[in-house]
C-alpha cells in the first residue's frame, strides 16, 4: 500500500492520494484558515470507518437492515515530551433499522477484536473501547 502527500499552499496545506486516486486534504489544526483535517483526526477517522466497514458487512450477510450508521470516536491524548499522542480512543456506533442488538453487538466485537485492520495496528499501544446503541 502506497500514498502520496503534495503541499498545496505556502504553508501546511496537504492533498493525500491514495492508490485509488482518491484525495483528502490534510492541514495543520493551529492554522487560522484551516482547510482539512488534522494528521490526528485522520487516525480516529481510520478506525471509525474501518470498524464501520467491517460492521456494516456482517450486519448486511446477516440480512439485517440498516437505514442509518453514524459513528463517533473520540480519543484521549496525553503530553509526551514535545508530543501529545493518543493513549485511548472509544468508539460509540449509532445504528437504525430492523437489527437485532445482539446481532450488532457481536458485529462489533468481531470488528475490533478480529478484521479491522486499522484498530488492530493499535493493539499494543492504544486501549480502544466501544459501544453500540441500536434504534
Amino acid at each position: 500500500m502506497k500514498i502520496t502527500l503534495e503541499r498545496k499552499n505556502q504553508d501546511y496545506l496537504l492533498e493525500a492520494k491514495g492508490v485509488s486516486g482518491n484525495t483528502l486534504m490534510i492541514d495543520h489544526s493551529g492554522m487560522e484558515n484551516v482547510q482539512g483535517v488534522s494528521p490526528m483526526e485522520l487516525l480516529l477517522m481510520g478506525v471509525g470507518s474501518c470498524s464501520a466497514i467491517d460492521i456494516i458487512h456482517i450486519l448486511k450477510k446477516q440480512r439485517q437492515e440498516i437505514t442509518s450508521y453514524k459513528v463517533e470516536v473520540t480519543g484521549e491524548r496525553y503530553e509526551l515530551d514535545d508530543s501529545k499522542p493518543f493513549k485511548a480512543m472509544h468508539v460509540t456506533v449509532f445504528l437504525e433499522g430492523d437489527i437485532d442488538p445482539i446481532k450488532a453487538q457481536k458485529a462489533a466485537d468481531l470488528s475490533f477484536e478480529k478484521y479491522c485492520s486499522v484498530s488492530k495496528s493499535f493493539d499494543n499501544c492504544i486501549a480502544i473501547s466501544f459501544n453500540v446503541e441500536v434504534n
